[in-house]
């Protein structure tokens, strides 16, 4: 059971959430409506995820995200998803930024919809995952080439699961290929964005796709 503070303005969509998570086993110890609200409930709670909107009271732009940026640099570590309506690339390469990569994510709103991969992700993101909206990178492979240039077709959509946060075999089965040819393209992926080894693969993978996001 995950212990999770959750934050919306809206009141139909965040009670909602609140039943959809216990639905699945999970708690949802703070449910708040405002930034200054959702920051006091993490310091009190110290929840295992926190799960917020980007636009949030009073001006309804980016409070939301700003205080999740804030939240991880005060409690690093801090699992935090970020739920919006738009495909912002800004926003994301921004949350992605502010600190340690492991343990974020961005979905959309409509991603609510498809309830076992919206807690799917909450999940994930509270495990250590990375998680970004396909459709974000969807249109990120529209937009973003360099340096991906470097990288063999198969390799780009290799790089745009792991963006995802999919694991070695949820790509084995969405590309239906081998476990060992999932390995080989992701070492080539390392290789071709000059990622050298480090202590843990998670690391690597990780900022292959900082650099997939912010080419």
């Amino acid at each position: 059971m995950l212990r999770i503070v959750l934050a919306d303005d809206a009141t139909l969509l965040r009670e909602g959430l609140v039943a959809l998570l216990a639905r699945f086993g999970h708690q949802v110890v703070a449910a708040a409506d405002e930034p200054d609200a959702l920051a006091a409930a993490v310091a009190g709670h110290r929840p295992d995820v926190v799960v917020t909107d980007v636009r949030m009271p009073p001006t309804f732009t980016d409070e939301g995200l700003r205080t999740a940026v804030a939240l991880r640099r005060e409690h690093p570590g801090l699992p935090v998803l970020v739920l919006s309506q738009y495909t912002a690339t800004a926003y994301v390469a921004e949350l992605l930024a502010c600190t340690d990569s492991r343990g974020v994510g961005y979905l959309l709103k409509d991603r609510i919809l498809r309830v076992r991969e919206f807690v799917d992700g909450v999940e994930r993101v509270a495990a250590g995952g990375c998680v970004v909206d396909p459709e974000v990178v969807r249109h990120l492979l529209t937009r973003r080439q360099d340096p991906l240039t470097r990288l063999s077709p198969r390799e780009r959509e290799v790089l745009a699961l792991m963006a995802e946060g999919r694991s070695n075999a949820a790509i084995v089965k969405e590309l239906t290929i081998s476990e060992k040819v999932v390995g080989k393209h992701i070492n080539s992926i390392f290789t071709k964005l000059d990622l050298p080894p480090t202590n843990t693969d998670d690391h690597r993978r990780v900022r292959a796709v900082l650099t997939y996001l912010r080419a």
